[in-house]
């Protein structure tokens, strides 16, 4: 027998929560709606990236150094996820706030909250079903993967299932903050347009204060889309994951928190003010988590092998003062070629920025703008390059170590493809569609009623 109170859930079964749940979805019109425009806008991005990655191709092959510039995840895998990405930010909210903000609407939760089961194991299931439902919206990026290889195409396992994970955690965290909307306001509108002020407001935040330095820098950080940026570029970061994660569960906790009626105004936000610190206490401890690990065929997350191995073994404390302010490209190719690489590498790193209190780029007299100093073990010595292959030498040079010789399998060998993806529009903007309306018509069909049995005169 199960207590409420006691907040046990044996002998209670969840598969009828979660068909329950699941049917509120699919017998929707939000789901196909996302569904059914999902397929051609998938589709004519996947056209797109297969014929800008062709053009490409046949430039490598007059001169086939380019190749290994050509990679799968950029040309291809990237822009067609990005496209679901878009219906992710802006249509899938509609389909999580329909578990619950039709349930509030009807009256129909204060039926749900006499169920035998708490209200986080509610919330859980609502969160596990929002995620069968992005899975289930991913058909058209699947098949669109799926024409890729039958094209000839190359996928590499690792960066492309690291890729959907971190589209699957962006999903699922836009199914939390929808929930958390719709627990909160009184109807279902109302839960739309404050997760819309979420997302939007998170490009909104890319836009004006992404690479600003300071408290702009610090507060883009906190856009939602910048979870994708690391599984874009082929990295899974531990620490990013444990704090989305994080933010996810104080979502469902906020959400467990106001979903039932009738309890106390001042205990809510009492719960909640709790739920938020656990949160940002949980995010702190995230951001010191610095493994990240490279997924991507190319490494280019990383140094070559030998440079990656010679680099972990320099004991001693490496400074390093940047000059250029970090608005200034040269900054950001640094920080991509150089920076970035050794803090994952070097056990014991500081990077300094001097040039940061900078308005205008070049604004400065200073001659020493857009140097950069390295210093270890005593021995210093500047650079304006931000390249790796003139700045490991002087790293090693001032480590008193040989360079490593590279290993032959650290080329890349780059993978072009003249294909044509002009075959595939009539599956994307005819037999899918076609496909997602029959099934929309076969799930709301009415149901079958048996026929009558003979009643016989008694």
């Amino acid at each position: 027998m199960l207590s409420r109170d006691s907040g046990q859930i044996a002998g209670a079964p969840l598969k009828p929560l979660f068909v329950k749940e699941a049917w509120e979805v699919f017998s929707g019109r939000a789901f196909w709606v996302l569904l059914l425009l999902l397929a051609p806008f998938v589709g004519y991005s996947f056209f797109q990236a297969v014929s800008l990655f062709a053009e490409a191709s046949s430039a490598a092959r007059e001169s086939p150094v380019l190749a290994t510039g050509l990679s799968p995840l950029d040309g291809i895998i990237v822009p067609t996820f990005g496209a679901f990405y878009v219906m992710t930010t802006l249509l899938f909210p509609f389909v999580a706030i329909r578990l619950l903000g039709q349930e509030k609407e009807s009256g129909a939760l204060r039926l749900l909250a006499q169920l035998p089961y708490p209200a986080w194991v509610l919330v859980a299931v609502k969160l596990a079903v929002v995620a069968f439902a992005w899975l289930a919206a991913a058909v058209p990026v699947l098949s669109a993967l799926a024409i890729w290889r039958v094209l000839g195409g190359h996928l590499y396992a690792l960066e492309t299932l690291n890729l959907f994970f971190g589209h699957l955690l962006y999903a699922v965290l836009i199914g939390a903050l929808a929930l958390f909307a719709a627990s909160v306001s009184e109807s279902a509108a109302t839960a739309a347009i404050v997760a819309l002020a979420f997302t939007i407001g998170s490009w909104v935040l890319d836009f004006t204060a992404a690479g600003r330095p300071g408290f702009l820098d610090w507060l883009s950080r906190l856009s939602l889309t910048q979870i994708l940026r690391s599984f874009e570029r082929g990295l899974f970061s531990v620490g990013l994951v444990v704090g989305t994660a994080s933010v996810i569960l104080g979502f469902a906790a906020l959400c467990a928190i106001w979903l039932p009626p009738g309890r106390a105004l001042r205990s809510k936000l009492l719960k909640s003010l709790i739920a938020v610190i656990a949160t940002v206490t949980a995010l702190l401890a995230a951001s010191q988590i610095r493994l990240n690990v490279d997924v991507t065929e190319d490494r280019r997350n990383s140094f070559p092998a030998a440079d990656q191995r010679a680099l972990s073994e320099l004991k001693q404390p490496l400074a390093i003062t940047v000059h250029p302010a970090p608005e200034d490209p040269r900054y950001a190719d640094l920080q991509r070629n150089v920076l970035s690489k050794l803090d994952r590498t070097v056990p014991d790193l500081t990077v300094r920025l001097a040039g940061a209190s900078q308005t205008f780029i070049g604004s400065s007299t200073d001659e020493a703008y857009g140097e950069v100093e390295y210093v270890y073990n005593g021995s210093s010595a500047k650079s304006r390059s931000t390249s790796h292959r003139e700045i490991l030498p002087i790293l090693y040079e001032l480590a008193g170590v040989a360079p490593p010789r590279p290993l032959p399998s650290d080329e890349y060998p780059g993978y072009p493809l003249a294909a044509d993806a002009g075959a595939s529009l009539p599956w994307f903007f005819g037999a899918l569609p076609l496909i997602i309306i029959a099934a929309w018509w076969w799930v709301r069909r009415p149901p079958r009623i048996p026929p009558t049995a003979q009643w016989s005169e008694s």
